[in-house]
């Protein structure tokens, strides 16, 4: 019960800040949107910047099944696998209403949300470098563990980067964050002759 209730507040707070944005967003909004009580958002989370990662968090959940999606579509080849990976990141954080509400904040001057991304992203990074090591270590036995931790940490800690602050289109980024893997995994790269 508690967790639909939660999931319901979440979803009230999503819909409030990809219209308002998050400089707007209060306690009170979030429980006329949910039709609860503003006492019953301040029990499930506390503060507001609680709601902040909470939302941050359920994005991340909901990127990693797409990546883990993206990771057994090219199983056999980690390369390919992680350049489809952090293509599918890519573009879809460039279309995700939450994404762009926390980076147009940012802009504003309301920097709050995006901290969850840059500044405190430790819960974001962790979770993301876990599942994915996980993951490769399952996949790729074959890469030593070492290598493939310090591969992961650094494709997902760049991925991030590129969704606060793009710098190439999502297909050239993906090109070259696979190429960095496979450097660092000590892995053949299929674009070296």
């Amino acid at each position: 019960m508690r967790s639909l209730l939660r999931e319901r507040l979440l979803d009230a707070a999503y819909e409030r800040v990809t219209v308002d944005g998050w400089s707007r967003l209060r306690m009170s909004h979030i429980a006329a949107t949910a039709g609860v009580s503003r006492q019953t958002v301040y029990s499930e989370f506390g503060t507001r910047d609680a709601i902040g990662q909470a939302l941050v968090m359920r994005e991340v959940d909901r990127f990693l099944l797409g990546v883990q999606e993206q990771f057994d579509a090219h199983r056999s080849d980690p390369h390919a696998a992680v350049e489809a990976a952090v293509l599918f990141t890519l573009r879809t954080a460039a279309d995700n209403p939450l994404v762009k509400s926390i980076l147009t904040s940012s802009r504003g001057g309301d920097d709050d949300l995006i901290a969850h991304l840059t500044t405190r992203s430790e819960p974001l990074l962790d979770t993301a470098t876990t599942m994915l090591d996980a993951y490769g270590a399952d996949a790729w036995p074959e890469i030593d563990p070492e290598s493939r931790a310090l591969a992961v940490e650094t494709v997902v800690r760049l991925t991030v980067s590129h969704i606060v602050q793009p710098t190439l289109p999502p297909d050239l980024t993906a090109t070259r964050l696979a190429r960095i893997l496979s450097r660092i995994a000590l892995l053949p790269d299929p674009h070296q002759s």
